[in-house]
């Protein structure tokens, strides 16, 4: 069996030769699948619009619109953006496999194509997907400033509070692929290599006058990389501010834009937190100033302010 869940796979096959088909749909069903199928791919795109499959494998050679364009239609589609794509061809050359990979492809085969070879990819690559979506999920409700890019800076996903931070900054390129500006794609690269720091922060002007700080958290897959995004401070909390008030340098932090009027949604916004961290860290502010509210730790923090000037 392809999976143990009681919900059958659904997988989507777009080829135009019938023995493929033939061989491919007789071994997926005896997998325990649902299989439907394409002859190309604009039947391909039809029947998607239909229903969404947990993963597709495509010819890349084909009539009309071929596999790899296929493939970036399908993937432009937000609801198959996360739909493993399995790319299945003759063509065997490195320069088809790697236009396989970058118009969106999970994985290339080649033909002829051995079924228990290519029933083991599937399995693989629909357990992936099932934990990258739970993990995107548990990250969305987390309310955390996260996305994901390539290589290139081109944005694979972003937790919707990110989203929000993008969406006035940032456009589309040709391909409606939102893609980070430069310089940022080359100090992704230093960042991924080691070469950015311990800390591998970066701050960076986009456009709409805002200053974004993104920081680099480490590597998702072969070709995915997680970011931390948050509004530019501006201005460092100075050390001494936390250590005199015997808080931590993030409780600092929290404390220094209380102090300057900032909501709590705003905190989270600023430095990149959950909501919800922020509301821990000013319980841990509160017990350590011996307060009950915001207004008391903002007037201690001001106090502290003044002495230092």
């Amino acid at each position: 069996m392809i999976t143990e869940s009681k919900k059958r796979d659904v997988a989507l096959i777009v080829d135009d030769s019938p023995e493929t088909l033939r061989l491919l749909t007789d071994a997926l069903d005896g997998a325990g699948m649902t299989v439907m199928v394409a002859l190309d791919g604009a039947a391909a795109m039809r029947i998607v619009d239909q229903i969404t499959p947990d993963i597709v494998l495509l010819d890349a050679v084909m009539p009309g619109l071929d596999g790899f364009e296929t493939c970036k239609r399908l993937k432009r589609d937000a609801g198959l953006e996360h739909v493993p794509i399995i790319f299945m061809t003759g063509l065997a050359e490195t320069e088809h496999i790697v236009r396989g990979l970058e118009a969106g492809g999970v994985d290339y085969v080649t033909k002829p194509i051995a079924v228990e070879e290519m029933l083991a990819r599937i399995r693989v690559h629909l357990a992936n997907a099932r934990l990258t979506q739970s993990a995107r999920a548990a990250l969305d409700v987390s309310g955390r400033y996260l996305l994901a890019v390539n290589s290139v800076g081109k944005i694979m996903w972003a937790t919707p509070q990110a989203q929000k931070l993008l969406s006035d900054a940032l456009s589309p390129d040709s391909d409606d692929a939102v893609v980070l500006p430069d310089p940022i794609p080359l100090w992704l690269d230093q960042a991924r290599k080691g070469k950015a720091g311990s800390k591998a922060a970066i701050m960076t002007a986009l456009p709409g006058n805002e200053q974004l700080r993104l920081q680099y958290m480490g590597r998702l897959g072969s070709n995915e990389f997680l970011l931390r995004l948050a509004k530019d401070s501006g201005t460092e909390t100075p050390a001494e501010f936390s250590s005199e008030l015997g808080l931590t340098t993030r409780e600092g932090e929290v404390l220094s834009w209380l102090s300057k009027g900032k909501t709590n949604r705003d905190i989270a916004q600023i430095l990149g937190l959950s909501p919800r961290t922020v509301d821990k860290h000013l319980e841990q502010i509160y017990s350590k100033l011996g307060v009950e509210n915001r207004t008391a730790a903002a007037a201690i923090a001001v106090d502290a302010k003044h002495r230092k000037s």
